[in-house]
């Protein structure tokens, strides 16, 4: 029985010597791909030329999506918000983008609102102003013209003038008394006298 299993024991070892003798075993054993954003990075901008570094850097961003914080962790930047969002490893679990996620439409929402908003308060603003501009003509074709109570009317005698006492007499002033003696003048000197003779009577 020791025999067959020192037989099963050394195929297995030759097994796996034989796999591990593979390039592609041997290459993954001793090496290992970046952890992060910033270490793929690292690895990119040694890469020899330029065009070949700027595909090496544009695989980075797109294989990892957050981005080390100074004092530990990640941050991952939704450009759709314009916000950062703290992840705990490279990229977003599916936790964590279910939370982006839900942020990206509290903010559509917010922002639809704000559009709606900013649309009525602008339709008030030109109601209001037409109210006004409606307002302020109606004014000007209801007030009358200023010389509405004179037109028409022939211009005062010269006896009414006279016998019209100024508003702002002051009682027993000589010009406010002066018409009115004036007249009883004349009344007088018609009583005494009689009418003149008019022009040209013969």
């Amino acid at each position: 029985m020791t025999a067959p299993r020192n037989q099963i024991l050394l195929a297995a070892m030759m097994v796996g010597c034989a796999a591990l003798s593979s390039p592609q075993v041997r290459a993954q054993w001793w090496s290992h791909g970046p952890a992060d954003f910033e270490e793929c990075a690292d690895i990119a901008e040694k890469v020899t030329g330029k065009e070949a570094r700027t595909a090496a850097l544009s695989q980075c961003n797109a294989k990892f999506a957050g981005r080390r914080k100074s004092g530990g962790g990640y941050t991952y930047f939704d450009f759709m918000q314009n916000r950062k969002f703290d992840i705990a490893g490279p990229n977003p679990t599916p936790e964590e983008q279910k939370r982006i996620d839900e942020q990206y439409a509290a903010y559509l929402e917010t922002q639809r609102r704000s559009t709606i908003a900013a649309a009525f308060a602008a339709k008030q603003q030109q109601l209001q102003q037409a109210s006004l501009k409606q307002a302020s003509l109606k004014s000007e074709t209801e007030k009358p013209p200023l010389t509405t109570g004179n037109a028409g009317k022939p211009p005062p005698a010269a006896g009414d003038l006279r016998r019209a006492k100024p508003a702002d007499c002051t009682r027993h002033s000589f010009s406010c008394e002066w018409p009115r003696l004036s007249e009883g003048i004349k009344d007088l000197k018609k009583a005494l006298f009689g009418s003149p003779p008019g022009k040209g009577r013969t």
